[in-house]
């Protein structure tokens, strides 16, 4: 049932200092827009909010102020992960929450290529001799025919298998229940197969949102279970991994490098001693940011506004229990 000729109440939530999002113009027209960047400012916009758009995704802000939340019907996530809003009002409330599923799914997956591919080719050494103006001809791995196991076959796992398994890699997949018949995957596993799964794969990709059941998944057993020629890439979350233990592995050759995005602690401190590692490649969270990014949250956030104006089902929505949008 569509919304009546009222204009509804928007509160965008931004990190603080963070600019307006690009392309709330047309929203303005439509709606009261109000905007928040801390737990003071939301505990003042949010009586009368029906819808919230939440563009910080480390926010704690929301769960401080949810008492006020009096009229709050839906609040979009512009991110893939949303495990900073989800608190148990929240969870066992009606609120609907979406997410940003999609908008970075393809750029993901090709800065796990990229990743593979410089582990193959050995480019960070090859860049650190360029630097030194040195001449070093050595020989290097071919990627064909390695084994790629891609822990969370959701939309981001999915991209990334179809791009690795383009240039002749071998995509497997780790999710809640096995599944034989995926055309994008080789095979995809149960998550009761993931230390099985560990031992055979060349390079492990961390694509599963942070849950109580994903947090410190990868630790010193994880390691132990891997090939000591594999190579970890974590582009989902940072406290999937634990960093002490992913040093030791480093450290003692249990594993052959990492390729890191996401860290436990964020921005990584600058005398952290994965800074110095020559096996360990290292981005500041921004393996899915591409130009124009913002404006393509801007614009997912109005399409979903135009179905909950219209009464009509939401897409991405999350399953709050699960921590996803698991369709």
């Amino acid at each position: 049932m569509a919304r009546p000729d009222k204009p509804p109440v928007v509160t965008v939530l931004t990190a603080p200092g963070e600019p307006e999002p690009p392309g709330l113009n047309a929203l303005r027209a439509r709606a009261e827009v109000r905007f928040a960047s801390d737990e003071d400012s939301l505990r003042a916009t949010l009586p009368g909010t029906q819808v919230m758009m939440v563009t910080d995704f480390r926010t704690e802000a929301l769960v401080a102020a949810w008492p006020e939340a009096d009229q709050l019907e839906w609040i979009h996530a512009t991110s893939a992960g949303v495990d900073a809003l989800m608190f148990p009002a929240l969870i066992d409330g009606p609120v609907k929450v979406t997410n940003a599923r999609g908008i970075f799914d393809r750029t993901i997956a090709e800065y796990v290529l990229c990743t593979i591919l410089m582990f193959a080719k050995d480019f960070p050494h090859s860049i650190r001799l360029q630097l030194e103006h040195r001449w070093e001809h050595r020989d290097t791995e071919r990627a064909e025919g390695k084994r790629v196991l891609i822990v969370g076959a959701g939309s981001i796992g999915r991209q990334i298998a179809r791009l690795v398994g383009a240039i002749g890699l071998v995509p497997h997949g780790i999710a809640r229940s096995a599944r034989s018949d995926d055309p994008d995957f080789e095979a995809v596993h149960g998550n009761d197969e993931l230390f099985d799964q560990l031992a055979l794969a060349d390079y492990v990709v961390i694509a599963a949102p942070l849950t109580p059941q994903t947090e410190g998944l990868f630790d010193s057993r994880a390691f132990e279970a891997m090939k000591s020629t594999a190579r970890l890439i974590n582009i989902g979350r940072g406290p999937v991994v634990n960093t002490a233990d992913l040093l030791d592995a480093l450290n003692y050759h249990m594993i052959a490098g990492a390729a890191l995005d996401v860290f436990e602690e964020e921005p990584l401190p600058s005398d952290h001693p994965l800074w110095a590692m020559e096996n360990v490649i290292m981005t500041a969270h921004m393996s899915g940011d591409f130009i124009g990014w913002r404006r393509a949250l801007t614009d997912q956030f109005l399409d979903n506004f135009d179905r909950w104006q219209a009464g009509d089902a939401l897409f991405n929505e999350v399953d709050k229990r699960l921590g996803y949008a698991a369709k």
